[in-house]
């Protein structure tokens, strides 16, 4: 696996790339906030160590953060067959976040939209 060490702390590029959604990361632009999901990313376990500093993220923009997790959710039901505890903890673990900083699942809004269709 590929790492990239940004302030002492060792991130797989792979990761990186599917967060920022660029195959070339230039390191110097990669925000704080994305080397936070990063870390739990690469290591799920983490995650309840870390909720308090998720919930107290500043976002900018946060329409556009948001995809930062989707992609993680779209990637983890991708490879899902590949190693099904690593992609489930993933999946799990953006899933988590979103609903902490957004309220709801983007996924599963459009879900019941497409269930609330076929009722009608």
């Amino acid at each position: 696996m590929d790492e990239i060490r940004i302030k002492d702390k060792k991130y797989s590029s792979k990761t990186l790339e599917l967060l920022t959604g660029q195959k070339d990361v230039d390191i110097e632009e990669i925000h704080e906030n994305v080397l936070t999901i990063a870390g739990v990313v690469d290591d799920p376990d983490q995650l309840p160590y870390v909720i308090e500093g998720i919930k107290s993220l500043e976002i900018d923009d946060m329409d556009k953060f948001r995809f930062v997790l989707l992609r993680v959710q779209v990637d983890s039901h991708l490879h899902m067959n590949e190693d099904l505890e690593k992609y489930m903890k993933r999946l799990y673990v953006a899933q988590v976040i979103e609903k902490l900083l957004y309220g709801e699942l983007l996924l599963e809004e459009g879900e019941k939209e497409d269930e609330e269709d076929e009722d009608d």
